[in-house]
């Protein structure tokens, strides 16, 4: 066994936090451009944030089990997540009328933060 539950569970806070970190730094960014904006761009990032933390509690949430289980969790927890970030995205572009742009760029922003940090501050890549 290479990684036990514990440390699935550390990583996937990691991972929610770090996405929240450049969520908010994307929304101060588009506050620039306006309050609209800046909701946007709270809003894409916190649909990708979001959606990792379901992933994440329902990758680890149900304690040690075998691997069939444990992938049909990621899978569920995946699709949980795509769901969650299309339905923000049609509520905040279509619904709500924020610009789509910085809703993209709160999303692009939370999704690449974790392969930032997994290259630079996890030590992997």
């Amino acid at each position: 066994m290479l990684n036990s539950v514990p440390a699935g569970r550390q990583l996937a806070r990691r991972t929610v936090t770090i996405q929240a970190v450049a969520t908010l730094l994307a929304s101060l960014a588009c506050l620039a451009i306006g309050r609209e904006a800046a909701f946007g761009a709270l809003a894409g990032g916190a649909s990708i944030t979001l959606g990792s933390l379901l992933t994440g509690l329902g990758t680890f949430g149900g304690g040690v089990v075998g691997a069939g289980a444990v992938f049909g969790r990621l899978l569920l927890g995946t699709v949980a997540k795509w769901v969650l970030v299309v339905a923000v995205l049609y509520l905040a572009i279509a619904v709500w009328k924020w610009p789509a742009l910085p809703v993209l760029a709160g999303m692009a922003s939370a999704a690449s933060a974790l392969l930032v940090a997994a290259r630079f501050w996890f030590g992997r890549g």
